[in-house]
């Protein structure tokens, strides 16, 4: 690994490339991106051009396109040191979910650092990433050492609504600019948790697939105090509570059974497929099974509902979005269990459907992903493990290539890391970020 490569500075204070990290990440999170999840968004095309700015500083020669006015993604290609061998994908996203300034500790949007962390909305979710990945950039680009391969690098838009004007648009209309890739990595995975006092690293291996329903309900419209057998709020109503009330089947893929057996493993807990043995599992993990928990089985959950204006007045239709998260190639026989459950009274018509993903435990990228992470943390163990929502991964999976979620983080064991995404107060340690920086750096070296 070249001398170059980033090193954490002898006084133990952040490297002037982590410092430089931090500082991106903040002046990311004061861009407001916040994606609506109708088509609309505020700020990405002004963050892609931050991120542009940032590149063509040191000599890069990115691209910036638009699916939709002002909806930007950047995609630049990096030379290794040895351009034979297939390109690796390194991706992030620009665009975040909104925040109610009045719960947060802080400004949402300042990027304020506070008890060490830098905090605002996109903190881990997942600027922080795109701030380490921009900051090794510059550092390779200033100091003259190069990735162990050729580098697609990817800020891509919309993904946190699913993608289709950023990941998946980028696949449809322009997939030479990913040509020759077969491996990527991006969010969620590689941040460290504790289980029975061992530091363990998680590497995102698979993710569920998602599928979001529109349940249409018809009835007769009529007074409020009549007698009213074909009510469509009441049809609509039985329907999510069949719905609700259906339990889904034990499903372990290849990745949850790995991550449960390292855990019975670590715990000297009997490792069973039965739901007290995983639950027992699951407790250990502490926050870390608000991730973990929901990938035993598919998980539905109605989220928006719509029906009538006036309360004595009973409306013609009511509707309900449903938001179902399933294993990976499951998604034929998950839609026929939910058409029966809701029965042949309401319409269900798809708003949107992604894959799952799954990768293999087994693979070179996963060697060099374990192996930079236990040079910088020599004591700690990596297990894998699946993501119960869902990153640009689905898109780039159906080019055939091979995902992964490492963004590198150790964190501290009382951080609540998993309810940082979407959550109030959202932020990151700069340590981690600093860690971080140095993981990756060493990844990119030697993958």
């Amino acid at each position: 690994m070249s001398d170059v490569i980033v090193r954490r500075a002898n006084d133990g204070a952040l490297s002037p490339v982590e410092q430089e990290a931090a500082r991106i990440c903040a002046e990311l999170i004061r861009i407001e991106t916040i994606n609506t999840g109708d088509d609309g968004s505020t700020g990405e095309r002004e963050a892609a051009e931050h991120v542009m700015a940032l590149l063509t500083e040191v000599g890069y020669e990115p691209i910036y396109l638009e699916s939709r006015p002002k909806r930007g993604t950047v995609i630049l290609r990096v030379e290794g040191e040895d351009s034979q061998r297939d390109p690796l994908i390194v991706h992030g996203h620009l665009d975040v979910v909104g925040a109610v300034e009045k719960d947060w500790q802080v400004g949402p949007w300042s990027g304020e650092v506070l008890d060490g962390c830098i905090w605002g909305r996109g903190a881990v979710d997942m600027k922080d990433m795109d701030a380490m990945v921009i900051a090794i950039l510059r550092d390779m680009r200033r100091s003259g050492w190069k990735p162990a391969r050729d580098l697609i690098i990817a800020f891509f838009a919309d993904e946190e609504a699913g993608g289709k004007l950023g990941a998946h648009w980028i696949v449809d209309h322009h997939p030479g600019l990913l040509g020759g890739a077969k491996e990527a990595i991006g969010e969620v995975g590689g941040f460290s948790t504790v289980i029975n006092g061992q530091r363990a690293y998680l590497l995102q291996t698979a993710e569920k697939g998602l599928m979001w329903l529109r349940l249409l309900a018809r009835g007769t419209a009529g007074h409020g105090s009549a007698v009213n057998p074909d009510n469509a709020v009441a049809h609509l109503v039985e329907a999510l509570s069949r719905l609700k009330a259906y339990e889904w089947p034990l499903h372990l893929t290849p990745t949850t059974a790995a991550l449960l057996q390292g855990v019975a493993d670590l715990t000297g807990l009997p490792y069973a497929q039965d739901r007290e043995s995983l639950d027992a599992l699951l407790d250990v993990l502490g926050p870390t099974s608000r991730f973990a928990a929901p990938t035993l089985a598919t998980t539905v959950n109605p989220t928006v509902l719509s029906a009538g204006d006036k309360v004595n007045v009973v409306p013609g239709t009511a509707s309900a979005q449903v938001d179902i998260r399933f294993m990976p190639e499951t998604e034929a026989e998950v839609r026929a269990v939910v058409d029966r459950l809701v029965g042949p009274r309401l319409e269900v018509d798809p708003i949107h459907q992604d894959w799952g993903v799954a990768s293999p435990l087994a693979h070179p990228l996963v060697d060099a992903m374990t192996a930079a992470l236990l040079r910088e943390d020599p004591d700690a163990i990596v297990l894998p493990y699946m993501l119960c929502a869902g990153t640009d991964a689905k898109s780039l999976s159906q080019l055939g290539i091979t995902c992964y979620g490492f963004v590198p983080l150790k964190l501290p064991a009382n951080l609540d890391f998993t309810a940082m995404f979407h959550g109030v107060d959202e932020r990151v340690p700069l340590d981690a970020l600093g860690f971080g920086t140095r993981v990756l750096a060493d990844f990119l070296a030697t993958c």
